[in-house]
C-alpha cells in the first residue's frame, strides 16, 4: 500500500490550531521574553495530527540507515511511538533518570551494541540536549549518524550536531511556518515580523 505523505501546510495549520506554537508574550527559562513559544508535547492530544506528523518523519527517515529509532525522552517517546508503529521500526529510548533498582537500564528497549539508530527528537534548538542522550546511546555501544526532529528552530543545533560528526533533518523549519503562516494570513502580519527579530536577535 502507497504511504500518502502529508503536506506540510496541513502540519503546520495542524500545530497552530492544537495550540502547540502560540504567538503573544512568553517567558523563556533564559528570562528573554519571547514572542512564539513552541510546546510539541499537546501533539499527543490530537490523534489525527500525530498520525500525519509520524507520516512526515516517516518520508524523512525512510532515506537513512539504521536499525532502530531512539526517541529522546520525554516529548519525542509518543512522536516516535507513533513513527514505530507506523513504519514498524523497533524503538527504544535513553532514560533521563538511571534506575536504582532492577535492572538498572539506562536505556529503554531491546538493542545490540554495533546498531545504528537514528535519533527522533521533536525540536532542536541549539543542539545542547541532545549530546547528553547521544552519549549514553554511544555509551551503550549504538551507533549514531542522523537526528530527526519535526521542527528546527534554526538556533545553531544544525552546525553543533554537524560539528560532531552529526546530520540534522527536520521536517519543517522555523522559516518555513513562519512564512506559510504570513502567506496564508493564518497569524497577523505584526506577529510574525516581531518573531523573525527576535529569532534573528537571538542567534
Amino acid at each position: 500500500m502507497e504511504r500518502k505523505t502529508p503536506s506540510l501546510a496541513s502540519i503546520a495549520d495542524g500545530l497552530l490550531e492544537a495550540g502547540c506554537i502560540k504567538f503573544g508574550e512568553f517567558t523563556l527559562k533564559s528570562g528573554l521574553i519571547s514572542p512564539i513559544y513552541i510546546d510539541l508535547r499537546r501533539i499527543i492530544s490530537h490523534p489525527k495530527l500525530l498520525a500525519e506528523v509520524a507520516e512526515a518523519y516517516l518520508s524523512l527517515i525512510s532515506t537513512l540507515q539504521f536499525a532502530r529509532i531512539a526517541a529522546l525522552p520525554y516529548a519525542a517517546i509518543p512522536i516516535a511511538t507513533a513513527i514505530s508503529l507506523a513504519g514498524d521500526y523497533p524503538m527504544i529510548y535513553p532514560r533521563k533518570e538511571v534506575k536504582t533498582y532492577g535492572t538498572k537500564a539506562e536505556i529503554e528497549g531491546e538493542y545490540h551494541p554495533g546498531e545504528t539508530v537514528a535519533v527522533i527528537d521533536d525540536l532542536a534548538t541549539t543542539g545542547s540536549s541532545k549530546f547528553e542522550a547521544i552519549e549514553k546511546l554511544t555509551g551503550a555501544g549504538l551507533v549514531v549518524k542522523d537526528v530527526v526532529v519535526l521542527i528546527d528552530r534554526e538556533s545553531g543545533a544544525k552546525e553543533s550536531l554537524e560539528q560532531a560528526g552529526f546530520e540534522l533533518h527536520a521536517v519543517l523549519t522555523i522559516t518555513e511556518l513562519l512564512d506559510h503562516w504570513e502567506n496564508t494570513e493564518k497569524v497577523e502580519a505584526e506577529r510574525i515580523k516581531a518573531t523573525r527579530e527576535f529569532l534573528q536577535n537571538a542567534e
